[in-house]
């Protein structure tokens, strides 16, 4: 004879789990580039697929919503996300978008996958209305800091005063994509312990060229920077401009995350960034022009890889948060060989917290880029909402 209750079937013999009814959650996407429709189809393919509704969908010119029952978008995964969004779509207006969804009697989710300020900016009042947000943009984070302390204040998951299941803000993947860096250093926060330093390398751009041009594992003479650049521009690793990459400001952003999660009032106008894109390359316009122009100084980083070579170390683009010392910022360092940072391989990021409980460090390493890896942190960001408005 089996029973039921609450989830539970018993006989006899076995004790084990069945489904639980779970709460369903609205979902609103920001941005259906790479990424967003990454997430969508992540989502569609998951045991997940109805419990969150993707119910909203919007590029920078149209969007669309479900009806008034909030039932989920009929999605045709083998089509272009973008394409039939622009297609089929009204014209974008995020205010009557977020209006849509904060009527929902049902939690609703917005998921900014932008890299724009713009969106980062609405933030407040869409945590303010009762949605959660959830996303990989940087702006709202590593911007304005009275905007991430208001936004900390707004969402019951970080404020040191609001109660309650909602509204509630994650944004793990602004630092390693899916990497579980901000959910660790969070942890270290809310426990209590001190951190002393977070160093790391942040950028899979730059840690996939300086793995590859400084390396002590290698036999061969180094390749030119240069061509180090060019190879990585080929294969997708960079931005369409390289600069973008080699100005450090996207370690910067990261890094001014971590330290204002950690406690520091970090700000990007004012954080020591060292841009390796030479001086004289930093103004042309033309991405190709910077391109054709970069070989003239392979001997200014040659040297640079030799004298670290010299004495057994490589060269390291990192970010480093120094609660304790006071010395945050980016640089290009050098590392000895039996450093985690010199052996490091590909496009990883690798990150080492330093902390009074954990002295000796606690390294995160893996894919810290791609779409892929990034929708797959949004999505474990939806989970923990879902997981805090059912009540478990």
């Amino acid at each position: 004879m089996f029973y039921c209750a609450r989830g539970l079937l018993i006989d006899q013999s076995h004790l084990f789990l069945s489904l639980f009814i779970l709460i369903m959650v609205n979902v609103g996407i920001v941005g259906v580039g790479l990424v967003g429709s990454e997430l969508v189809s992540q989502i569609l393919k998951s045991s997940y697929k109805n419990v969150f509704k993707v119910v909203g969908l919007t590029t920078s010119q149209k969007m669309v919503v479900s009806d008034a029952q909030y039932n989920s978008l009929s999605i045709d995964q083998e089509s272009n996300l973008r394409s039939t969004v622009n297609a089929n779509g009204i014209q974008t207006d995020l205010g009557q978008f977020a209006e849509y969804l904060a009527k929902s009697n049902e939690h609703s989710v917005i998921v900014d996958c932008t890299a724009s300020e713009q969106v980062a900016n609405l933030y407040p009042t869409w945590l303010r209305s009762g949605l959660s947000v959830v996303t990989p943009n940087k702006k709202a984070f590593s911007s304005s800091l009275d905007l991430f302390k208001e936004i900390q204040d707004l969402a019951v998951n970080t404020s040191q005063t609001k109660k309650g299941r909602s509204p509630l803000i994650y944004h793990e993947t602004t630092v390693g994509a899916g990497l579980p860096v901000l959910s660790t250093l969070t942890d270290f926060v809310r426990t209590g312990d001190e951190i002393v330093k977070i160093e790391g390398i942040f950028s899979g751009t730059l840690s996939y060229l300086f793995n590859n041009f400084s390396t002590l594992t290698s036999t061969a003479a180094p390749k030119p920077f240069s061509e180090t650049v060019r190879v990585a521009k080929d294969l997708g690793y960079t931005e369409p401009d390289p600069r973008d990459d080699l100005n450090g400001m996207d370690v910067a952003r990261k890094v001014t995350i971590c330290g204002r999660l950690a406690g520091l009032d970090l700000d990007l106008s004012t954080l020591p960034v060292e841009n390796i894109v030479p001086e004289a390359l930093q103004s042309i316009e033309s991405t190709d022009e910077f391109m054709a122009k970069l070989p003239e100084y392979d001997d200014h980083f040659s040297k640079l890889n030799a004298e670290a070579l010299k004495e057994n170390q490589v060269l390291r683009y990192v970010g480093l948060v120094d609660v304790q010392g006071g010395q945050s910022g980016v640089k290009l360092a050098k590392y000895p060989a039996t450093h985690p940072f010199a052996s490091l391989q590909g496009s990883d990021n690798i990150i080492k917290f330093t902390t009074k409980y954990f002295p000796n460090g606690v390294i995160i390493q893996g894919a810290g880029a791609g779409a892929a890896v990034t929708a797959y942190g949004i999505f474990t960001d939806l989970l923990k909402i879902q997981e805090r408005v059912e009540g478990f």
